[in-house]
């Protein structure tokens, strides 16, 4: 009788904490949207309460769509472009790309009605952990003599992919999309009289020998 009861409770507790869990998620979604407003400093409490509401919805609508079309809803396949197989990523990154443009649209609307452009960057900076910066700055230190056309255009492509990330739910998704626009930035250099392979080969080498060189140094103390 008491296990049959343990049992009982067991399974009522489960049962709760699931039904629990989009409501959890709701709450975690709404309190992320409250603390990326606030780093805004906006000083109009209406304001803030308008583009939280925006965002968090935002937010809660792209976990709804990716729970409900996991990769097993895509058939596995190959990618057209290289022939490999399809990966598990491949195929929620194609199942989340079919979530309707309305869902980017209000988004974006929400925020521009509200904040500045730069204002705006911010926020779409907090869904990508501030990507965009950080791979600049990576071209910058991998590329000599990077010139204010080649940073323009490549910044461009970073631009890019932050938008088009931020209607992706995991960091894995948004990392993916990146690497396109990485690829295209790379390309860019290459078209225009660079050699990304060469120049990066320089970069890790470089590197590595200033390692190398502070382990010694380190030894010697």
């Amino acid at each position: 009788m008491k296990k049959i009861l343990v049992f009982t409770c067991l399974a009522l507790a489960i049962t709760f904490a699931k039904a629990q869990t989009p409501a959890a998620a709701d709450e975690e979604n709404s309190k992320k949207a409250a603390e990326w407003v606030a780093s805004l400093n906006l000083g109009d409490a209406q304001k803030e309460a308008r583009v939280k509401d925006v965002v968090a919805t935002h937010l809660t609508t792209i976990r709804n769509w990716h729970n409900a079309h996991p990769a097993s809803t895509v058939p596995a396949g190959i990618n057209p472009v290289t022939g490999n197989k399809l990966s598990d990523l491949d195929r929620e990154i194609i199942a989340d790309s079919a979530i309707p443009t309305t869902v980017h649209t209000a988004l974006m609307d929400g925020l521009k009605k509200d904040l500045t452009p730069e204002q705006v960057e911010a926020i779409l900076d907090k869904y990508t952990i501030g990507k965009v910066a950080f791979t600049m700055n990576g071209y910058k230190s991998i590329v000599p003599n990077l010139t204010a056309d080649e940073e323009a255009k490549i910044l461009g492509f970073l631009k890019q992919a932050r938008e088009q990330a931020v209607d992706y739910k995991n960091m894995k998704q948004i990392s993916a999309i990146f690497e396109i626009y990485k690829t295209k930035s790379e390309q860019f250099l290459n078209n225009n009289g660079r050699n990304w392979r060469t120049m990066y080969s320089d970069y890790t080498k470089k590197i590595k020998a200033e390692k190398e060189k502070k382990a010694k140094e380190g030894n010697r103390g």
